[in-house]
């Protein structure tokens, strides 16, 4: 009986659980470049005196879906989208080197070269400063150009490179703030193959239809166990009665 409850109990728990990560994965439908999170159920025996006869069901978040999202033309300067695999090496809150797909750039009052949220966007020798009054240019490999626009007319000039990495998929995990890192720690290599798309941005990988679809299975999902938590009580309470009736 109490196995019954043990499933039960557990399973209802991490659905809540993996409804939340679903939840997330629907709020960030139209962010720049999010990668959807993806989890996956197992079952582990609960080790004590005795047999293992009892088992709890475990969320196991899996990782991300690094599939690529679709890229839509701006026409804005300051955006870029990584073209296949690869990443945008940028400065997180903690001060280390992080990743992140998206390329919606801006420059601060500071004069460096920023992501929308106010992370600084790494190159070789560390944040890209930007001269006053220029005109930006990002190239392919992620060069960044200016030129200025105030009279008479300058030559092009080169302020730094953008590093763009493509570590191994399974080395990076996803921190609490949305960007990736190194699982081991460190900084990836700067990788010369990947490529930007100028005057463009990466939309989200989440499909809305999927995730709606997978909210209400996994409703469905909890509404089970709970019938099966609810069997399992009344099982008891009429086990309970024929005791009594027999003693």
């Amino acid at each position: 009986m109490d196995r019954v409850i043990y499933v039960a109990m557990t399973g209802a728990k991490y659905l809540l659980s993996r409804q939340g990560n679903v939840a997330q994965n629907l709020a960030n439908v139209s962010t720049t470049g999010y990668r959807a999170v993806e989890n996956a159920f197992r079952a582990v025996p609960v080790v004590g005196e005795g047999l293992p006869t009892r088992t709890f069901v475990v969320d196991s978040t899996t990782g991300s879906n690094f599939a690529a999202g679709p890229v839509q033309t701006t026409g804005r300067d300051l955006d870029v989208a990584v073209q296949g695999a690869g990443w945008i090496a940028v400065q997180g809150g903690d001060g280390k080197e992080a990743y992140t797909r998206s390329g919606s750039l801006q420059v601060s009052t500071n004069g460096l070269l920023q992501t929308r949220s106010g992370l600084n966007v790494l190159g070789d020798g560390g944040p890209i400063s930007i001269p006053p009054d220029s005109n930006i240019t990002i190239a392919r490999d992620g060069t960044v150009s200016v030129v200025s626009i105030i009279p008479p007319p300058t030559s092009v000039n080169e302020v730094g490179r953008i590093k763009l990495v493509n570590p191994d998929e399974k080395q990076l995990v996803r921190g609490g703030d949305g960007l990736f890192r190194l699982a081991k720690g460190g900084n990836a290599p700067a990788d010369p193959v990947v490529a930007l798309a100028g005057r463009a941005l990466e939309g989200s990988n989440v499909s809305a239809v999927e995730e709606m679809m997978s909210m209400i299975n996994l409703a469905r999902q909890f509404d089970i166990q709970m019938q099966l938590l609810n069997n399992a009580q009344k099982n008891a309470t009429q086990a309970s009665q024929i005791l009594n009736i027999r003693s």
